[in-house]
Order: C-alpha cells, then sequence, then structure tokens
C-alpha cells in the first residue's frame, strides 16, 4: 500500500521510547461468542471436559508496548523498550526482537511478564473482536524507580517520542506517565491506556496533572464511551447502534475540548484527530483482519510516524499544533 510505503521511508535518527508491558498471549479464535458459550455449557453441564471441535489457539509475544515497539522497529525506526519479565519471557523478547536487534534497545528489568488469554470471534455483524483474560503481574506495578539510573534517565532525555501506553493495567501509570514526560523535555509524548473502564475517573484526575506535557491521547471506540460518560458527553460509538464518520469527528472534537489534549480516536470505520477545534477524518482500509488482536497497537505505531513526520516537515513544537497522519 502506498501509504504503508510512505510510512517506511520516514528515517528518525533519534530513539523511539516505549514501555511498559509484556505478557505472553495466546490466542483461541472462534467463530462466534455462542460457540463459546455454548460449548462451556455443554462441557460443565457434563461434569467438565475438554473443548476441541472449532478451536484453533496460537501463542505469540504480546503487551501494549512490545506489539507496539515491535510495529515501529518494522517501520524502520529505532526503538528502546523498557519492560518488565522473568527468565523465560527475556528469552522470547530476545528471540523475538533478534531480526530487529539493529533497532531495538531492549531494557527489561526483573520482574514476572503478564499471560493473556484472547478469545477472537466474528460478532453480529461479522467483525472480528477479541475478549481477553489477562493476569498482569508485575505489569501492574512499573512505576518510576524502574526508569531511574543516569544511563535511562539520559535516553529520556534525547528520545525523539515516549509512548506510554496500557495504562489501565499499572497501579503506577500515573507516577511512571509524569516521570518520563518530564524527563523527556523534547520528546512527542504518547499516551494510549487500553480499556480504563472502572478506572474512567481515576485516569481523567491524571490527564489533569499531565495534560499540558501531553501531545496524543490515542482511544478506541471503548475507551472513547468510556471517558465520554465519565465527563457527561452523549457518545455511543458501538457496532450494534452503529455510528457514522460524522460521530467520530464530533466524539473526538467533543473529548479533546473538555479534556485539554489532542485526541487520535480510532475505530473500526476510521481514524479522527482532534485539538478541540479543528478535526481530520480518514476512512478505514476496506482489508480482512487476520488478528484483531494488537491492531490498535499496529495502528498506534504508524499514528506516532505520522506525529514525528508533521513535526520534523513543519519545525511544530506546540503540543496542540500536531496534526495527524
Amino acid at each position: 500500500m502506498l501509504v504503508l510505503e510512505r510510512l517506511k521511508q520516514y528515517h528518525e535518527s533519534g530513539s523511539i521510547v516505549v514501555m511498559h508491558d509484556f505478557s505472553v498471549d495466546r490466542i483461541i479464535k472462534l467463530e462466534s461468542k455462542t460457540q463459546l458459550i455454548d460449548s462451556l455449557c455443554e462441557k460443565a453441564n457434563a461434569g467438565g471436559s475438554i473443548i476441541r471441535e472449532g478451536v484453533t489457539t496460537t501463542d505469540v509475544k504480546g503487551g501494549n508496548a512490545v506489539n507496539l515497539a515491535y510495529s515501529l522497529a518494522k517501520l524502520g525506526l529505532n526503538i528502546t523498550l523498557f519492560t518488565v519479565a522473568d527468565a523465560v519471557g527475556s528469552a522470547i523478547l530476545f528471540s523475538v526482537f533478534s531480526k530487529l536487534k539493529d533497532k531495538v534497545n531492549l531494557v527489561i528489568k526483573p520482574g514476572v511478564h503478564g499471560l493473556t488469554t484472547a478469545f477472537e470471534f466474528l460478532d453480529e455483524t461479522r467483525n472480528r473482536v477479541n475478549v481477553m483474560l489477562h493476569d498482569a503481574d508485575d505489569n501492574a506495578d512499573f512505576g518510576p524507580d524502574r526508569i531511574n539510573s543516569i544511563q535511562e534517565l539520559e535516553i529520556l532525555q534525547k528520545a525523539k517520542a515516549v509512548a506510554v501506553v496500557n495504562w489501565a493495567t499499572n497501579s503506577k501509570g500515573t507516577q511512571l506517565t509524569d516521570h518520563v514526560f518530564r524527563n523527556s523535555p523534547k520528546a512527542l509524548h504518547f499516551i494510549d491506556p487500553a480499556d480504563i473502564k472502572k478506572r474512567e475517573q481515576e485516569f481523567l484526575n491524571s490527564l489533569k496533572n499531565i495534560s499540558e506535557i501531553t501531545n496524543v491521547l490515542s482511544i478506541n471506540e471503548n475507551e472513547c464511551n468510556c471517558l465520554a460518560r465519565e465527563i457527561g458527553l452523549s457518545c455511543q460509538l458501538t457496532h450494534s447502534c452503529g455510528y457514522k464518520p460524522a460521530d467520530v469527528k464530533n466524539a473526538a472534537k467533543n473529548l479533546a475540548a473538555k479534556i485539554g489534549v489532542d485526541i487520535d480516536l480510532h475505530t473500526i470505520n476510521g481514524a479522527a484527530w482532534s485539538n478541540g477545534k479543528a478535526t481530520d477524518y480518514v476512512n478505514a482500509f476496506k482489508v480482512e483482519p487476520r488478528r484483531a488482536t494488537g491492531a490498535g497497537d499496529c495502528w498506534n505505531a504508524a499514528d506516532i510516524v505520522g506525529h514525528l513526520k508533521t513535526k520534523k516537515e513543519c519545525g511544530v513544537q506546540n503540543r496542540r499544533s500536531l496534526g495527524s497522519l
């Protein structure tokens, strides 16, 4: 695709810093959620047994930070990944990034990485969705103390961009974000909170403290709906109700105006950017999704490249002036 080639042609001399989560994902593909529920009920009523029919499983590296770092490195950028893993997890990461080792600097803190089981199936509208069961383990306790050495602070000082993802998993996500953003004054500051349900108000309070040092808040439909409800905005970007490009644009614009941070909103139909005043929208490519898990992380990689390209070409420094890809 032309856009993909343009992304690959972009070159940035500095490093993109990504943090913090890593997990080993087991993806279970099913035809529908009805298949899963019916199979569970059938086996439970029989006293328990193995579900064999119509199940395909795949084990892959996972975690929003790992997926984002991998996607950025595949696009040709230099990456520093801060994460946590035990000996087995570290071996997996070094193996996964072995072909990209000239592009990736792995900074792995000792601890226990997460484990995820993701169920993928087609919903009522024949769109592929995923529902995940996740044990975050030490991903839930990744604070400023894990990125505090002289060498690590120097990496932040020189960074072209710093991306904090999966805030929702991390009990110290606010402290971590504030620490790394304030120690990277020249970088593009990018945050994707992931599924913030049940922590909506906490995340909004966090944003108040870091809004002036944040360039981009990247969210999907679910996160958009959560934030809108908490603020008191009308927003229903649900697949069952259906929504149009105008709805996506308005949702991004209204959130950006209320929160005070530029919004990059990606949905299954298209993506919108807004700073609360101006708004852009592009339709999604018509493709057959191979896998739903990690799709948002790939989108974030392209989004970050777009912002860096805009900043480099236009010489933009003001966070409220950054446009979208």
